[in-house]
């Protein structure tokens, strides 16, 4: 195991978790925006960095379970079902609903990074093609989810609570679609880069040997 990554992600939840975002978010989109992202695209993938390879490593005891593009799905089916109105409203209404929403957060993020990053060291190389595939599928439905908040022409999320920093409501909304482009997208993107410049490397040391 890795301690400062996994240092670095429990500091980042305490950040998101025990901070001033919880309760910003019960009148800010955007906070509560924030807090998504520092748990799903900060905090999840620093904890999948620390554990990957480990002896406590899920993705070496059950890998049919850690399948990246199957968990991209699920993540996608996740995100973007907490943003539906009705589910977003209850979550940011009901600290049992935030509470829900964030730990699936983490626990779908913790899915796909494990996916991409963990296993075994033998498997890892023929992992890697499905672990880029599934961090660039989430980049793209990531970034796709942003461009919507961040381009829209009217609320999405109207909350009786006024926006922090005199903001409107649509400005608020346009603000935490920035967030997920900027931290949301480019994370996984960034991440399935690094894999692919891995791969492409490995490649190159197999080519030069033989």
């Amino acid at each position: 195991m890795r301690p400062l990554p996994l240092l670095a992600g429990l500091m980042t939840l305490v950040a998101a978790w025990v901070g001033p975002l919880p309760m910003m978010a019960e009148g800010s989109f955007a906070a509560h925006m924030a807090m998504h992202v520092l748990v799903i695209a900060v905090a999840a993938p620093l904890f999948a960095l620390g554990i990957a390879g480990s002896t406590v490593d899920p993705a070496r005891r059950l890998p049919w379970l850690f399948a990246p593009v199957l968990a991209s799905l699920v993540e996608l089916v996740v995100v973007w079902g907490w943003h539906a109105p009705a589910a977003h409203h209850a979550s940011r209404e009901s600290t049992l609903f935030l509470a829900l929403e964030q730990a699936s957060y983490l626990a779908v993020g913790l899915l796909l990074w494990l996916s991409a990053f963990g296993g075994d060291r033998a498997s890892r190389r023929e992992r890697a093609p499905a672990g880029i595939g599934g961090l660039l599928l989430t980049s793209m439905h990531m970034t796709l989810l942003g461009v919507l908040l961040a381009t829209a022409s009217r609320p999405l999320f109207i909350h009786a609570s006024p926006a922090p920093l005199g903001l409107t409501a649509l400005e608020d909304q346009h603000l935490g679609g920035v967030l997920m482009l900027v931290f949301g997208g480019v994370s996984y993107l960034v991440g399935g880069l690094y894999l692919l410049a891995g791969l492409l490397r490995k490649e190159h040391d197999i080519a030069s040997a033989g």
